[in-house]
């Protein structure tokens, strides 16, 4: 919901520019006034009426304020309340594989690897009105995260509840995040379903091929989109634990296994992404989101209330007011 005021027809305030001008002329013409006066009646003169005279500019007033009221009502002031209903029947289910071995903690991206993946991820959620996602983990072993729902404020919550953890196996098997990830979408009715591999590593775990998991991801038509995320040379990475239990960084060749990721985009038509610092990664969910679009109809619906009455009736009761006033109190100036 949007509401906005505007006015339809603004180029009518442009006549406020005579507002000034009136009041410079009545200005103009009061200090230049010939001292003689022409009155109907010689009361004016009296003392009794003194306070009439000094009264008399009220009536300019009114006339100036009516003025001002009346322009904007031209203008016809409006507020509008702008609502949008999204609809399509065309979404696409999408599962994202996210892999949280230690290694993702390495510096190399900005606070670390996992937190700037989950940044990116968040706006990409956000981004994708219609479809379905869903979240799937791996380091050594993999589990479902969060099983595919539209439900984006679910997924959201479960994307920032990530974290690197020892409960997970160690290691990166990326064949066991990718059968895992085809598992929960292979089922899917929808028309195009898509998996988003992440990993910073090389498959050294799991007791499925990765390749092995992308012939499995061709049979039920699923699109693998992989990135490689990690800096090109070395990198602060997670190496050891100390002795009062926080994990100890020493610089690491960054090794990832992209013939690897390359091929199992290849096959399944998808696409191989490298994400070497967090304007890259971010710039490389753009393009995925560009990549894979939802057919999405957009209905748009305006409530306009007009607001022009409350400029015009006042205008009106001090023309009124004035013309009461001009006949009767101030008789003595017409």
């Amino acid at each position: 919901m949007n509401i906005k005021f505007e006015f339809l027809n603004i180029e009518f305030l442009w006549l406020l520019v005579l507002i000034p001008i009136s009041i410079l002329w009545y200005l103009y013409a009061n200090h230049y006034k010939s001292n003689s006066l022409n009155f109907s009646n010689s009361a004016a003169f009296s003392e009794s009426k003194s306070w009439v005279i000094w009264l008399e500019p009220i009536l300019r007033v009114f006339r100036i304020i009516a003025l001002a009221l009346l322009i904007i009502a031209l203008a016809r002031p409006q507020i509008i309340d702008v609502s949008t209903r999204v609809k399509s029947n065309k979404g696409i289910d999408i599962v994202m594989a996210i892999d949280v071995s230690a290694s993702m903690l390495a510096k190399d991206l900005k606070p670390n690897r996992l937190e700037a993946l989950k940044d990116v991820a968040s706006n990409f959620i956000k981004s994708r009105l219609t479809d379905r996602i869903g979240l799937v983990e791996y380091a050594g072993e993999s589990y479902t995260k969060t099983p595919i729902t539209s439900d984006k404020s679910i997924i959201l919550r479960s994307l920032s509840e990530i974290e690197y953890n020892t409960i997970i196996e160690g290691g990166t098997a990326i064949g066991m995040g990718l059968a895992t990830s085809v598992n929960r979408i292979k089922d899917s009715k929808a028309r195009s379903k898509v998996i988003i591999l992440l990993t910073d590593g090389v498959n050294n775990t799991g007791f499925i091929d990765p390749l092995t998991a992308a012939e499995l991801a061709i049979e039920f038509d699923i699109k693998i989109y992989t990135i490689g995320l990690g800096t090109n040379g070395m990198a602060l990475t997670p190496v050891g634990i100390d002795s009062r239990g926080n994990l100890s960084f020493a610089n690491s060749k960054v090794e990832i296994d992209e013939k690897l990721l390359k091929e199992i985009a290849s096959i399944t038509g998808g696409k191989y992404f490298r994400a070497t610092n967090n304007a890259k990664l971010k710039e490389i969910y753009n393009d995925i989101d560009k990549l894979e679009k939802s057919d999405i109809e957009e209905f748009k619906y305006y409530n306009v209330e007009e607001k022009y009455r409350i400029f015009l009736l006042p205008a009106l009761l001090l023309i009124g007011l004035e013309m009461i006033l001009k006949f009767t109190l101030f008789r003595s100036f017409i």
